[in-house]
């Protein structure tokens, strides 16, 4: 036999000595892949929580868009014409009913006073002299030795001098006020915001008078929002039976703060355009924490629900149509979707007026990964 053919036999042995262990694990790794899994039970459903339905007592609520205002606004604006000298407020601060918030030059004001002033002891003079012409001429005219023109003469003139002291005083009165405006005060109390007038700037007055600041007092502070007709006439109505304000409550934007404040019927007429109501709310602001023009959400008390059931907002189920559904543990402890009507939300809460009564079984949640029929499955 040739060599070659030797040794081919020899590499065709070894080869088959090395392929022999897979040859016999194969089938057992194919045996084992051919098994399959044991089938899962389709009616045993993922772990869900479920609740007791249970009737309960809320004060239902509305919530409403509403923007807070200040109790009192007031422009400070120049009264008398003149060059600012001096700022005497910080911005943002607290300000008093009367403090110094500018001064404007009072030169002018002075120098008119000093003018009015002289011109009042002239005309107080003058007045003097004409009453004591007047009472010689009373006692001439009576023994005839003047005529009765000269005696006239002399009355009128004691008239324009009586009036021109009169006007004489006004005017100087007229100074005196120019110059207090001259500095300009605080005319309520409240929060400052900034300048709108630098030093040096000529301010203006009249209908030109010029805005120098703005001062708004926050505490307390307003909220407005508005209702239709007819649920504003029921809240007062509901006022007026309980013989105290409603109140109201606010959320503000701060994480977890809301306050409760007083319902106002300030303003009860009706826009047209809207068929609704002007509605107003006070609130406690010592802490300055609401601002003017801040956006807030308004709840207004509808009355107290009597037994109404809640069920958690996540336990309820949108369709297609809009309608609402819950998934209810039935008699056997399948899962059975039932349409459900809902009423008013309260917090997280949905109030639930008919499709589920209390004392029945519900999914709270994960009934989205559930489908009708199944056995619920609850999670511990």
């Amino acid at each position: 036999m040739p060599a070659s053919s030797l040794w081919s036999r020899a590499v065709t042995f070894r080869r088959a000595y090395h392929l022999f262990p897979l040859c016999v694990f194969v089938p057992f790794v194919l045996a084992a892949c051919g098994k399959a899994a044991p089938p899962a039970n389709p009616s045993i459903s993922p772990a869900v929580e479920i609740a007791t339905a249970q009737a309960r007592k809320v004060l239902q609520t509305t919530d409403l868009p509403g923007r807070v205002s200040p109790m009192r606004v007031a422009q400070v604006r120049a009264r008398v014409a003149g060059i600012v000298l001096a700022r005497r407020f910080e911005e943002g601060s607290d300000v008093k009913a009367g403090q110094v918030l500018f001064q404007i030059d009072p030169a002018p004001f002075e120098a008119a006073v000093a003018r009015a002033r002289g011109e009042l002891t002239r005309s107080e003079a003058e007045l003097e002299n004409a009453t004591a012409q007047f009472e010689r001429s009373q006692q001439l005219v009576q023994r005839q030795v003047i005529s009765r023109q000269d005696f006239d003469t002399a009355r009128s003139n004691f008239k324009s001098t009586q009036a021109a002291v009169t006007s004489a005083r006004a005017a100087l009165k007229t100074a005196q006020l120019d110059l207090g405006f001259a500095t300009v005060r605080a005319p309520i109390d409240g929060r400052i915001g900034r300048a709108l007038v630098t030093e040096g700037a000529l301010v203006g007055q009249g209908g030109d008078a010029t805005e120098m600041a703005l001062v708004q007092q926050l505490d307390p502070i307003f909220a407005d929002f508005n209702r239709p007709v007819a649920e504003a006439l029921k809240l007062r109505w509901r006022a007026r039976k309980g013989g105290a304000p409603l109140k109201v409550v606010i959320d503000i934007p701060e994480p977890g703060q809301t306050r409760e404040g007083d319902l106002l019927f300030a303003d009860m007429r009706v826009d047209e355009a809207t068929d609704t109501v002007s509605l107003r709310a006070q609130f406690d602001n010592r802490d300055n924490l609401l601002l003017p023009g801040m956006f807030v959400r308004v709840r207004t008390p509808n009355g107290t629900a009597s037994d109404a059931v809640y069920v958690p907002q996540r336990a309820i189920q949108r369709r297609p149509g809009g309608s609402a559904a819950v998934m209810v543990v039935g008699a056997d402890g399948k899962a059975e979707l039932r349409e459900v009507r809902t009423g008013a939300m309260v917090g997280t809460d949905w109030q639930i007026l008919d499709g589920l009564k209390a004392g029945e079984r519900y999914v709270a949640s994960g009934a989205a990964r559930i489908q009708p029929g199944a056995v619920l499955n609850a999670a511990h």
